[in-house]
């Protein structure tokens, strides 16, 4: 087991793209890591998202919000997936504020220990702070190349790109490339 003593978090809100969370579901689990899905609960214990294609419901009863900063550096990997999950978490009450979502990613980005995935149109999150992402290479979704070089990026025209700590993948379609190469990297790593 590749990973084991690993734990890895996903993003998730609805939308998300059933065939690319179901395959983390199984996967890193596979591999021997402790998986947890992440997202905004707004005061409830567990609410339920529905996916885009399939209409798949997946529960989820863990939040990123109020996350201490000693609970987030047990995390050795934090993924942001594709389809709409990113664009739902962006959603912020106070327009004069960034997205909490994205607070969150601003923190991940501060733990050089943690390694960050980022997967097609995940790279969305990223907008309200482009600094998170300026100057790194990365690939995501092709209709999104115009935002990457926007943000400051160096778009990289690869499936999957590792820049330092952060990985990136194309689409949701190339989720089993990006899985492989998130498990090759935290197999080599120390734990947090």
């Amino acid at each position: 087991m590749k990973l084991a003593g690993k734990k890895i978090g996903v993003l998730l809100e609805a939308d998300f793209f059933e065939n690319e969370i179901f395959y983390y579901k199984f996967r890193f689990p596979e591999e021997g890591a402790e998986l947890h899905f992440l997202s905004r609960l707004w005061g409830q214990d567990k609410l339920t998202f529905l996916g885009h294609e399939y209409r798949a419901p997946m529960d989820c009863w863990e939040s990123f919000e109020n996350m201490s900063d000693e609970e987030l550096r047990s995390y050795d990997a934090i993924i942001v997936p594709s389809g709409m999950v990113s664009d739902r978490l962006r959603y912020t009450e106070d327009v004069e504020k960034i997205p909490p979502a994205t607070e969150f990613l601003k923190r991940v980005f501060a733990e050089e220990s943690i390694l960050k995935g980022i997967i097609c149109h995940g790279l969305w999150l990223t907008a309200p702070a482009t600094e998170l992402v300026k100057g790194r290479r990365l690939v995501c979704h092709n209709n999104l190349i115009g935002d990457a070089k926007a943000y400051g990026a160096i778009y990289t025209n690869e499936d999957v790109v590792v820049d330092g700590d952060l990985v990136t993948g194309r689409s949701g379609g190339h989720a089993h490339l990006f899985a492989k190469k998130i498990i090759e990297i935290l197999s080599e790593t120390p734990s947090n």
